[in-house]
């Protein structure tokens, strides 16, 4: 495994496990240290530079955003606000690049095939579209779980929202499988 590999690896999971460390860390820590903790996380995602740049920007403001609420308040909601202020960089970026084409799912097409044909761009448009209803419901799910118990905060975005994407994502390769192969055939 090469350094870089290991190193997004790291950070992939720094962030998936953000949640559980949020729920471990607010039994033992003020809520203001555990900025730190959304600091490194933020940081790592801006400087990995795996996404696009106005991609970072956001998710670093829903960062910052996410850190001077904790700040003032000096409660955990800032920390607890995250998710959800991911899911809602998610969403506007998904929706803007639906309102201003290619959408990001036709740009990661393109990626592996360059000639895209016009009914894969629109069906990536319409996959785009899924996945800004996705970010617009996890992120209420979100939401619904800062008026939950810290258990089901943790669980819900720690675990189930997860689960959910994977989901989402198992059965758009499933459904574009069938889809290549109906084109293919006609």
């Amino acid at each position: 495994m090469t350094k870089s590999l290991g190193i997004r690896i790291a950070l992939g999971l720094l962030f998936l496990l953000y949640p559980v460390m949020v729920y471990v860390g607010l039994a033992f820590f003020d809520p203001r240290w555990l900025t730190t903790l959304l600091v490194v996380t933020a940081g790592a995602r801006f400087l990995g530079g795996q996404f696009p740049r106005r991609m970072l920007l956001l998710w670093s403001g829903a960062a910052l955003l996410a850190i001077f609420i904790t700040f003032i308040d000096a409660s955990e909601v800032g920390l607890l606000a995250y998710p959800i202020l991911v899911n809602a960089v998610f969403l506007a970026l998904f929706a803007w690049s639906y309102i201003n084409p290619p959408s990001i799912i036709e740009s990661i097409a393109r990626k592996t095939d360059p000639d895209l044909p016009e009914s894969g761009v629109r069906y990536t448009r319409k996959v785009t579209l899924v996945w800004c209803v996705f970010f617009l419901v996890n992120g209420l799910l979100s939401l619904y779980s800062l008026t939950q118990s810290r258990e089901f905060w943790a669980l819900y975005n720690g675990m189930i929202s997860y689960i959910l994407m994977a989901l989402l994502m198992a059965a758009e390769w499933l459904v574009r499988q069938r889809v290549k192969t109906n084109n293919v055939s006609t």
